[in-house]
């Protein structure tokens, strides 16, 4: 079952095989097109009926409310607060127009989730390391957002492996790396673009501490408590919670490290912190437990999957402080 409503894409084939490949450097326009995103969300009052079900009643209006609908279909999205400010499909592929043009960027893929109630557009930056053994790592900026209250709008710099297109967020220090704006705030994307100017150079940040997880090698019971770290969480729904381990998680990415998972016998990840980090970050991405894949991107991109490789990240950055 796949939730992608529509997508576009240039280079490799996307995560899920599905979506219409474009020739590189395309407008704006043609991505708008050919991703699906060339529709607007429009808005209405919420109405509602009043009386029996024996007869038609009288029609009232409830201001508070709204609904958001696609304009092309007239599919309704979503029902939010009078408050709430739209973000709209044009402005995601918009945000990237003078960054195409003259900043070197190139859109990557873009599209439409769950009938449009979720949109992304993913843009190469132009920026990649190369780790021994040409284990190639590459930057992008990713923005999101959606109109059914489960997604603020986020750009954000994330990383891929491109050996295995492991996923991971760029965060250094007390800069996460992404900027979110709440759909009660007018989405200024130039605002949003000066904030994230200070996280484009803390690619280099990032660079040097994959080159340092890569030279850090690690022994059997150092990756074994890795992985209890990573993969322990506190119980739910008791008064004192209690640790609870993912066993099985446990040896799925103890598989993936010990060789099984892509890339896992490169001189960069073998026997290294950097391999230890990439065995959660390619179970959060294409092996643990989802729905459907495009559940699971959600959840490597934006949700619980996304916490999981963040935690990863600072486990592992305490092997080499």
């Amino acid at each position: 079952m796949h939730l992608v409503q529509s997508m576009a894409y240039v280079n490799e084939t996307p995560w899920h095989g599905l979506g219409q490949k474009l020739a590189p450097r395309q407008p704006i326009e043609v991505w708008q097109k050919q991703s699906g995103m060339d529709w607007d969300i429009e808005s209405a009052e919420v109405r509602y009926v009043s009386g029996g079900s024996s007869n038609l009643g009288s029609i009232h209006a409830f201001p508070e409310q709204r609904v958001l609908f696609r304009s092309d279909t007239k599919a309704a999205l979503s029902v939010v607060s009078s408050r709430y400010q739209v973000v709209q499909p044009r402005e995601i592929l918009e945000f990237y127009r003078d960054l195409t043009e003259v900043g070197g960027f190139e859109l990557e893929t873009a599209g439409v989730l769950r009938d449009g109630k979720k949109l992304w557009a993913l843009a190469r930056t132009g920026q990649s390391a190369v780790l021994k053994g040409r284990d190639e790592v590459r930057g992008y900026l990713l923005l999101a957002t959606a109109c059914d209250g489960t997604l603020a709008t986020t750009a954000q710099f994330t990383s891929i492996r491109v050996v295995c297109n492991n996923t991971l967020q760029i965060a250094l220090g007390d800069s996460a790396g992404a900027v979110k704006v709440g759909h009660r705030s007018q989405f200024d994307a130039q605002a949003v673009k000066r904030q994230l100017g200070i996280a484009v150079s803390s690619w280099d940040g990032f660079m040097a501490r994959m080159r340092a997880l890569s030279e850090r090698k690690v022994n059997d019971t150092v990756a074994e408590k890795f992985f209890q770290r990573v993969l322990t969480y506190p119980s739910s729904g008791q008064s004192m919670p209690v640790p609870v381990t993912n066993d099985r998680a446990i040896k799925a990415v103890h598989e993936l490290y010990a060789g099984r998972g892509k890339g896992a016998t490169l001189p960069s990840a073998s026997g290294t912190a950097w391999g230890l980090v990439n065995s959660i970050t390619e179970f959060v991405d294409h092996s643990r437990r989802a729905r459907s894949e495009d559940h699971r991107r959600d959840a490597a991109w934006f949700g619980a999957g996304a916490t999981l490789k963040e935690k990863a990240w600072n486990e592992a950055l305490k092997l080499i402080a």
